[in-house]
């Protein structure tokens, strides 16, 4: 089965890829580094030709309120009418768990915007919605920095790794077509606030945590339960503790 991937270059992409061939299927990686831009539609018809499923791991390269609207609507309303002329049978797009929760947050209004689009269209869909990444735990810290200091809430945080991220993907590329949504997540859920007390120190990073029910997530403030799945999510196996580990030896 031929199954292209959006972003297929990228950390989730490129793990998707692989993941794909090992279990003998035609993965290919579509990008701009590849030839296929979905903000201006080169490469599509090209890459479709053939395909029975489209898995959208696509990022968008500025994360600004209008920019990152963008840059979803337009690439996810391209690659869907691309679709429909090359007759795949299955559109399966990355999301976020919480996305219907955090308005105030521009990265998530256009995650919704661009779900909303998917719903709509004429091609059965699947939409993972999983939970921040292992990957993404430094980046996240620095979003919350204020000077020597890091602003979280004491909030429910549940993250998860790249890897099993992928592994979720894959299980639904390969499936029926949902025609609605999963949500995935980590095997922990943990206090947001003391989580990255712990990871950092884990890291190195000797910036002190200060627990502050008002920190802004990217924007937004949250509630106890914006960032964490409803019952019922699949749940990775991976620990942070783990999942460090394992990248510090190179696995």
């Amino acid at each position: 089965m031929k199954i292209v991937v959006i972003g297929g270059t990228g950390l989730i992409g490129s793990k998707v890829v692989a993941k794909l061939g090992e279990h003998g299927h035609e993965a290919v990686p579509a990008a701009p580094n590849t030839g296929v831009n979905t903000l201006t539609g080169e490469g599509l018809a090209e890459v479709l030709s053939g395909a029975s499923v489209v898995v959208d791991v696509s990022n968008a390269p500025s994360w600004e309120d209008s920019a990152v609207m963008e840059f979803f609507t337009t690439s996810t309303g391209n690659l869907l009418a691309a679709e429909a002329v090359a007759g795949v049978s299955h559109h399966v797009a990355l999301s976020i768990v919480g996305t219907e929760r955090l308005p105030e947050n521009g990265y998530f209004r256009a995650k919704a915007a661009q779900e909303k689009l998917i719903e709509e269209s004429s091609i059965p869909f699947s939409i993972v919605h999983a939970t921040q990444f292992f990957e993404f735990v430094k980046g996240i810290a620095d979003a919350g920095a204020d000077g020597g200091t890091v602003r979280m809430a004491p909030v429910l945080f549940q993250p998860m790794a790249g890897d099993e991220v992928a592994q979720a993907l894959v299980r639904v590329a390969v499936g029926s077509p949902l025609k609605g949504r999963v949500e995935v997540a980590g095997p922990e859920q943990v206090w947001m606030d003391q989580f990255f007390r712990t990871a950092l120190a884990a890291l190195g990073d000797h910036r002190e945590v200060v627990t502050d029910p008002h920190a802004r997530y990217f924007g937004a403030e949250l509630s106890e339960r914006s960032l964490v799945p409803g019952d019922g999510a699949a749940l990775g196996e991976i620990t942070y503790a783990n999942w460090l580990g394992r990248t510090r030896s190179g696995e």
